[in-house]
């Protein structure tokens, strides 16, 4: 019986998916200007994309991170409050981290129309 046994638990095992690591933004990601600014706003730049455990930051608006899922696909889905410059109130918006296909070590930030924001790696 305890072959039996065995061989249900290892046809259990090869029949679940295996889950990759995912995305860990506990160490703050940005592209050259996020980075600069990943400790307070040192400098402008129209490009900046910095993403932390608690928040996403652009040029444009300042986003309070809610809730974050990984998904099966890898990706790692941001729902988020956002304030944007020169408007009054926060919105929620969605915002997606994929593994990016030309650099395994940075990460693509997408929004939720499907448009690609820029590439962003670990800050150091």
């Amino acid at each position: 019986m305890r072959p039996l046994l065995w061989f249900a638990a290892a046809a259990v095992f090869a029949a679940a998916p295996v889950h990759a690591a995912g995305i860990d933004v506990s160490k703050p990601y940005g592209n050259k200007s996020g980075c600069i600014n990943k400790d307070g706003q040192q400098v402008y730049a129209e490009d900046m994309l910095l993403v932390t455990k608690t928040d996403f930051v652009t040029a444009a608006s300042a986003c309070t991170i809610k809730e974050s899922k990984q998904n099966a696909d890898g990706s790692l889905l941001l729902k988020t409050e956002c304030e944007a410059e020169g408007e009054e109130g926060k919105a929620p918006a969605e915002f997606t981290l994929k593994p990016s296909p030309k650099n395994k070590k940075k990460l693509i930030v997408v929004d939720d129309s499907g448009f690609v924001m820029g590439e962003v790696s670990q800050c150091k």
